[in-house]
């Protein structure tokens, strides 16, 4: 196994998940929902200087101080908290398709890392461990918001 080619690879999607979220952050008709994606984006941003750090350190075995990043849940728990207000989730209804995109990113990104996690040793798995769960603590949040929304979008009083 080429553990650089999955460290590329990785480098690529979380950039690309970083775009992703920075565009519908600047995009969001609603405040909350636009920090949402903006902490999201910024999230993403730690998880690419996690692995330049981490693809640097490939052939020798570097520090392990920042393994452990996964946080206090604030930023989770902070958006499930917004979630609750009832503009948010009237704001949200046009983006129940983006929350289900931002969806299968973070659920594709944890199944990638969970893979290479097996294959690799070492640092190397640990490294791909702390992604996957970044990635699942990410995917929880949106598939709990992407259900909600359409919840509160099923449950709406139609004019008549």
């Amino acid at each position: 196994m080429n553990v650089q080619k999955i460290y590329e690879y990785a480098l690529q999607r979380e950039e690309e998940g970083y775009q992703f979220f920075k565009y519908h952050a600047d995009n969001a008709h609603h405040a909350a929902a636009a920090e949402v994606f903006a902490k999201l984006a910024a999230e993403e941003s730690k998880h690419i200087a996690f692995i330049k750090r981490n693809m640097a350190g490939t052939a020798a075995e570097p520090d392990t101080d920042d393994l452990d990043l996964a946080g206090d849940g604030w930023f989770e728990e902070r958006a499930r908290t917004e979630l609750l207000d009832q503009s948010l989730l009237e704001s949200m209804i046009p983006d129940v398709a983006v929350l289900r995109t931002a969806f299968l990113i973070e659920h594709d990104l944890a199944e990638f890392y969970e893979t290479a996690a097996t294959r690799a040793s070492g640092r190397n798995q640990r490294v791909f461990e702390q992604l996957a769960a970044w990635e699942r603590s990410h995917e929880a949040l949106f598939k709990d918001l992407h259900d909600r929304v359409f919840q509160h979008y099923t449950e709406m009083p139609w004019g008549g």
